[in-house]
């Protein structure tokens, strides 16, 4: 991977990361169009560059994330995380093809965004708008509705935010959720990822390593892009919600799965990639949430 493409898959993956548009999809035709998709490092780079965005959320919301005094705000966190680790694990094998399928993408990426377009008209009456008001129970339902995100294209932020609107949390207050959801579960997807391709790398022969010295300095700098375009998009998002609807997502994720469809017409996306993950173990497994990379 050289550093233009580093820098332009930082940029996209800190933009759609926490948008409801899928990061997944936008990687698909990112890497695709820069002819990197297969390769076993840009596989590695696309999950562990969550790291930075993750980050950008706990910067935003320090103030929570470091309140030692309210136990119950990181009890309705790990609640609300659990369904999507537990099914994650079970269902790993299925998974794993889903992530070598485009067309999924593209489907999924279609279907979210005809839900988008009707989304507000369907939960019209929120009531919660901050999370003292939260219960156990309706975070758990936000974290069910996490579990779409493991079929690429949905969109882990896209799947949390209808799921946050329909136990009748605002749309400015779903989202914030979704980010503050995206923490636990996006930290165990890359810790995962990074600690079994390291595991790995130890007996790949010394040309072979993903840990160059150069790949871990493009690893820094994708990490320290997606934070700052991250925190940029967090805050846009966030007053857009606020004054809008979510349909203007739903048009994009449209036109983005059109995108997807027609790259795949012309031959620059393969219907069916089989990508090497840089550790040989299941992708699903190790990154239990691309999507949402969602």
């Amino acid at each position: 991977m050289t550093w233009s493409e580093t820098i332009i898959l930082s940029i996209v993956e800190g933009i759609t990361e926490f948008l409801p548009i899928s990061s997944t999809g936008h990687m698909v035709i990112a890497s695709s169009i820069l002819g990197i998709s297969n390769d076993s490092f840009t596989k590695l780079f696309e999950i562990v560059v969550q790291l930075g965005a993750i980050l950008s959320v706990v910067v935003l919301y320090y103030k929570k994330f470091f309140d030692f005094s309210r136990i119950e705000f990181y009890l309705k966190l790990i609640l609300s995380a659990a369904p999507v680790l537990i099914v994650g694990l079970l269902m790993a094998k299925k998974i794993d093809k889903w992530l070598e399928s485009p067309t999924t993408v593209g489907i999924t990426l279609l279907v979210g965004g005809i839900v988008l377009l009707f989304v507000d008209s369907l939960f019209s009456k929120p009531k919660i708008d901050h999370e003292r008001n939260l219960s156990y129970v309706k975070g758990l339902g936000v974290g069910l509705w996490q579990i779409l995100a493991l079929i690429p294209g949905t969109s882990r932020s896209a799947a949390t935010i209808v799921g946050g609107m329909s136990q009748k949390l605002t749309r400015r207050f779903a989202a914030e959720f979704s980010f503050f959801l995206g923490v636990p579960t996006m930290f165990a997807a890359t810790g995962y990822k990074l600690l079994e391709a390291y595991k790995h790398d130890k007996v790949r022969p010394a040309a072979e390593s993903l840990f160059t010295h150069h790949n871990i300095m493009l690893l820094l700098a994708g990490n320290v892009i997606a934070f700052i375009v991250a925190m940029i998009a967090i805050k846009t998002f966030i007053h857009y919600v606020q004054r809008h609807t979510l349909r203007a997502f739903g048009v994009y994720r449209i036109i983005a799965a059109a995108a997807i469809f027609l790259l795949m017409f012309q031959g620059v996306i393969k219907k069916e990639q089989k990508p090497q993950t840089p550790e040989g173990a299941s992708t699903a497994q190790v990154s239990v949430v691309v999507s949402g990379k969602q």
